[in-house]
């Protein structure tokens, strides 16, 4: 059996992927077990890894520093191009609030970190560990070990003793934000049960009698270029027949129409056209097909690269074909089909037209399911190779010591989010499906913490067990609680925002998606995950970046 011994402690590649695999595969075991109705899912895998280094088990350090870094690059990357499409689009209608919010718990938090290391002769880098766990935030606590390996590259055990002090001070943070949130809705949750509407800019079909005599015998090209907002009128009964309206088509009086425009438009363009019918058309168990006897409604897929970042309009398929777009259907979201819309890739289109039309305008669009399967690896690779090499770049500010790097955390994040936001219009294939990219996330995160357990593990529990890890456990506990609580009680009370969105934007700010998923069992819709993705890109950047100026100032 010395093999078997063997195999587990003699440095190898071999002992490096068993002993990791070996974290990870415990460690998510573990995290289906709930307290108090709550998982720490993938949590778990970073005390796996603390066990399992505090039992003996170690590998090659260079394989692990590898692992850990690849591991927290390829989440930070995907994570970014996965938020990338709503961030900066986020900042419209109370984004940029939302944002300042977030920004002052991060601020109140630096600001005790700091206080805590000049009023207590704690080492910064303790201190920066205990935040990091304290917040719940890995990547911060990766950049933080980054820059003081670059300014040094002999501070592995400063390096060591940060990530003790973030293993001590993560429990408490995931704690502490479920509690916090828990406060927050005994206060300020009486109207936790009323969802928000969030969808005034999604696509809304309705039905119209003509009856405004000011467009009697006006084409749809003159109503529209007078309307004041946009619309796309998809089907047309004249003369008890149905048709597919073209800009020419002239609308007479009491003729009806079924019309798509963005929600927050319907009374305008009720006050354009007339009267309303009280017909739901938005009802998801709508047979499209059964309307009319000429005209059926087909859903295409965009799967095309050439059609990825192409304005709809420019594509001019109505006038070519005989076709209308009335909504485009982008990740489960129904959005107006504007003519300044760029498609992307797995844009769902809902073409309503003749049969004939729609099976000549699908080979245009791809509509081709498999391609969407197949991921867009180049893309995801020239992505990391251009975040490192942003995260890599010397910027030398006057008064520091060391030249400030985004790091391997910095660097990828930012061009993640630009891929994901203009990747199609600049012809970029990014697309990758949801579980995909999820995949790509969940397998770095795990390895990253699985790695970053490991290397912290070594020593843990002698170092909680002491008067100085009580001491590590009271200010994780402070620096968890206090910012949280202090920013949320001012939003409820002096900016009157809503408790779900409030403790979304808590969560968010904090990069706790444990206390975010129990926000979201305490009230209907998803408003708190609107919020919290509002202000997550920009917060993790922050957070990341306000460690590194820390660590090169102070370190």
């Amino acid at each position: 059996m010395n093999w078997l011994t063997d195999i587990f402690t003699e440095p190898s590649f071999t002992q490096a992927a068993l002993v990791l695999s070996l974290i990870c595969a415990c460690g998510l075991a573990m995290g289906k077990i709930k307290i108090f109705g709550v998982s720490l899912g993938v949590t778990f895998v970073f005390f796996a890894g603390i066990l399992a280094g505090h039992f003996g088990l170690s590998m090659d350090p260079q394989m692990l520093t590898f692992a850990q870094n690849f591991g927290l690059v390829l989440f930070i990357y995907s994570l970014g191009v996965q938020v990338g499409p709503g961030f900066f689009s986020s900042f419209k209608k109370g984004g940029v609030k939302l944002n300042m919010l977030s920004l002052s718990v991060i601020v109140l938090g630096l600001a005790m970190t700091l206080g805590i290391h000049w009023g207590s002769g704690m080492p910064i880098h303790e201190v920066m560990g205990l935040f990091s766990g304290a917040v719940t935030n890995t990547p911060m606590l990766g950049a933080a070990q980054q820059t003081l390996l670059q300014m040094n590259p002999e501070n592995v055990d400063q390096a060591n003793s940060m990530a003790m002090a973030c293993a001590v001070g993560y429990p408490f943070g995931l704690i502490g934000a479920v509690l916090c949130v828990a406060v927050m809705k005994a206060f300020f949750g009486r109207n936790a049960a009323k969802p928000q509407d969030n969808s005034k800019d999604n696509a809304f079909v309705a039905e119209y009698q003509v009856s405004n005599p000011a467009i009697f015998g006006k084409s749809i090209k003159e109503i529209r270029e007078s309307a004041g907002c946009q619309f796309v009128i998809s089907r047309v009964w004249k003369d008890g027949k149905v048709i597919i309206p073209t800009s020419d088509t002239v609308i007479e009086e009491n003729e009806h129409i079924l019309l798509t425009s963005a929600k927050k438009d319907v009374e305008s363009i009720r006050t354009i056209f007339g009267h309303k019918e009280n017909i739901d058309w938005n009802k998801k168990d709508i047979d499209w097909n059964s309307i009319d006897n000429q005209l059926i409604s087909a859903r295409v897929l965009v799967t095309k690269p050439e059609i990825n970042g192409v304005k709809l309009g420019s594509l001019r398929l109505r006038n070519s074909y005989g076709i209308n777009i009335t909504r485009v259907n982008r990740a489960g979201i129904d959005l107006f089909a504007s003519p300044s819309l760029r498609l992307q890739l797995g844009d769902k289109l809902t073409i309503v037209g003749e049969r004939r039309a729609i099976d000549n305008v699908s080979p245009i669009l791809g509509n081709e399911a498999k391609r969407l399967n197949t991921p867009n690896l180049f893309a995801i690779f020239v992505g990391i190779v251009l975040g490192l090499l942003l995260g890599s770049i010397p910027v030398t500010i006057p008064g520091m010591s060391a030249p400030m790097k985004l790091g391997i955390a910095g660097g990828p994040i930012i061009v993640g989010l630009i891929m994901g936001a203009f990747g199609p219009r600049m012809h970029l294939a990014t697309y990758t499906t949801r579980s995909a990219n999820l995949m790509l996330q969940q397998i770095g995160l795990t390895i990253y913490l699985a790695g970053l357990g490991l290397s912290a593990g070594a020593g843990f529990f002698e170092t909680v067990f002491t008067s100085e890890g009580l001491k590590w456990v009271l200010i994780s506990i402070l620096l968890a609680i206090v910012p949280m609580f202090i920013v949320g009680l001012l939003t409820a009370k002096f900016f009157r925002t809503p408790y779900a969105k409030n403790v979304g934007m808590l969560c968010g700010s904090m990069a706790n998606p444990i206390a975010l998923n129990y926000a979201n069992t305490t009230v209907e819709g998803d408003e708190p995950s609107v919020a919290y993705a509002t202000v997550y890109p920009a917060c993790m950047f922050l957070r990341v970046f306000s460690a590194q100026i820390i660590m090169i100032i102070m370190g």
